[in-house]
Order: C-alpha cells, then sequence, then structure tokens
C-alpha cells in the first residue's frame, strides 16, 4: 500500500516515550520531527500490514511503514520461507517497495509485531534491516517508531539503534 499524507504545514514531531518528550544522551532532540498525527498514521498502517504477513514457520507477524522525505508511505510485512535465509523482514519489504519505485529519501519507519500478530511488547529491527537502513537513511535524522498501539510508542534515531553503523558514508 503506497499513501499520501497531506501536512500543509511544516512536519514536526510530538516524541514521546509513553508520554515525555525523547531527549538523546547528550540532552538534544532528534534533527528530524514529524507530527504525533503522522506517527499515528505510520503505526495504523504498520499495524495494517500484519494482516499481509506470511509467517507459517515462526507465527510472528511483523508489519512496518516506511515514511519518504516527500510524504509517502510504503508499507511491509514480513515474508518466511522454508529455507529460512530467504526469508525477508517487514522493514526490509518497505524498504525495498520504496526503493524500487525510485524512492531514497526517508524520514522515519513504525515497527509493530508479535506471535500470531498480536502485539505484546515493542518490535525493533534486526541488525540487517539496520543495516538496510544505514544504506539509505541518514542515522541522525532517521526515526525507528517502535510501537504496541497508536497510543503507546518509542521513538529512536537509527544512531540510537545502530551506533557507528557502517554506510556510504564510510567508503
Amino acid at each position: 500500500m503506497n499513501t499520501e499524507i497531506n501536512h500543509s504545514e511544516t512536519n514536526q514531531l510530538v516524541c514521546r516515550e509513553q508520554g515525555g518528550l525523547i531527549r538523546k544522551k547528550n540532552g538534544e532532540k532528534p534533527v528530524q520531527t514529524l507530527k504525533d498525527d503522522t506517527c499515528k498514521q505510520l503505526i495504523r498502517e504498520a499495524l495494517h500490514s500484519l494482516l499481509y504477513s506470511y509467517s507459517p514457520y515462526s507465527g510472528f507477524k511483523v508489519g512496518a511503514a516506511l515514511l519518504t522525505k516527500d510524504l509517502k508511505i510504503y508499507t511491509g510485512c514480513n515474508i518466511e520461507n522454508a529455507a529460512y535465509s530467504p526469508t525477508n523482514c517487514a522493514e526490509r519489504t518497505a524498504f525495498f517497495k520504496a526503493v524500487s519505485e525510485g524512492k531514497k529519501e526517508f524520514q522515519a519507519i513504525a515497527i509493530v509485531g508479535g506471535k500470531d500478530g498480536k502485539i505484546s511488547g515493542y518490535c525493533p529491527p534486526c541488525g540487517v534491516c539496520r543495516q538496510v537502513m544505514m544504506e539509505f537513511c541518514n542515522p541522525k535524522s532517521f526515526l525507528v517508531i517502535l510501537a504496541e498501539s497508536e497510543e503507546d510508542y518509542w521513538i529512536y534515531t537509527l544512531e540510537d539503534l545502530i551506533p557507528m553503523g557502517f554506510g556510504p558514508g564510510n567508503l
């Protein structure tokens, strides 16, 4: 599903940690910001993506919603394979869909997941997904939203999740 958000004003974030403003370790706010309703829309889209998860082996369903710089949303779900290594995570599915349509600049991703599609905690991205994010995103400003619901979510920068990550800037 590709959705476009239409915000006429600046896209500003009400970053929350269970109701509080997120602060980075040095006291700074994340560089990139989004509106609270944008965060909630991303979470809604990620939750909807759980319906398409193909996870017959683990039963662990994951959904993701990726926001481009031009405010389009690309969704993804996890797609398992009997041989396991060809399995693709929801986050990478969303990135690959967007890149295959010419998008290469991103603001944020919302991720949800749980056994049999029942959200029972936060679902952080695996190391491979974090590395794919490093390929396309500024680690200081790209936001990763881990959600249990539209009202209960945490927001991190990619840099928080993969400190000293290796990306194109290292080459």
